[in-house]
């Protein structure tokens, strides 16, 4: 019945859905917050500000998903996670997980790219996913222990994640940086103002403070 009246709720107008969805479910959308003709059930949506999120995402399966002032979410993403709590034996060694999406403040995440958010994804502030099909894997077969493990993505601020990439677990791109299109990001880096490229990723060369983009 609950699936029902999510569905339901989708052909609401807005001002009313917005209501339903913080007096039903709990959310904590901002009144000028917008969500299209999307099915998004979090267990927790904090929305503040001039978030937006447009049509035909999906973000199932997570216990929070955040999206701080005036960010936005494009269209036909499908976001999904792992919830903590439950009684099953993926992931139960790891006690701390977070099953959370956190964009930041006017970060973008543009349009049909996945992101798996079975241990948390940290897009910082100013930061954008930008062009199609990238894939944010926090999860995967642990071989030495035969077992699912999951450790968390972070995008630091003012970041650009080009198009086509693959950032795996446990994976940092640092702040003021470019991950450029078909990489594959699989370790932390902490060099600032750095292009990173290639299959894997290495720090290719320096990026000029003054450049715009980051400003």
């Amino acid at each position: 019945m609950k699936k029902i009246l999510q569905i339901i709720l989708l052909f609401f107008p807005w001002n009313i859905r917005r209501l339903l969805l913080n007096y039903l479910w709990g959310f904590d959308i901002h009144p000028t917050a917008h969500i299209g003709f999307s099915y998004i059930y979090p267990k927790c949506l904090i929305m503040e500000a001039g978030a937006q999120i447009g049509h035909l995402n999906v973000a199932i399966h997570l216990e929070k998903m955040t999206l701080k002032e005036k960010a936005t979410i494009g269209r036909g993403n499908w976001i999904t996670g792992f919830p903590t709590g439950t009684a099953s034996k993926h992931f139960a060694h790891q006690k701390n997980r977070q099953s959370e999406l956190i964009l930041g403040k006017e970060s973008a995440i543009t349009k049909n790219h996945h992101l798996d958010c079975t241990a948390s994804i940290h897009i910082g502030n100013y930061a954008t996913i930008a062009g199609y099909r990238s894939q944010f894997l926090t999860h995967s077969i642990d071989i030495y222990e035969s077992r699912q493990d999951c450790h968390p993505i972070v995008i630091g601020d003012y970041c650009f994640v080009s198009t086509g990439v693959i950032i795996l677990a446990g994976a940092m791109l640092p702040d003021y940086c470019v991950l450029a299109a078909g990489a594959v990001l699989n370790k932390a880096y902490e060099e600032d103002w750095t292009l990173y490229a290639g299959v894997p990723a290495k720090p290719k060369q320096s990026i000029p403070q003054n450049a715009k983009y980051f400003s």
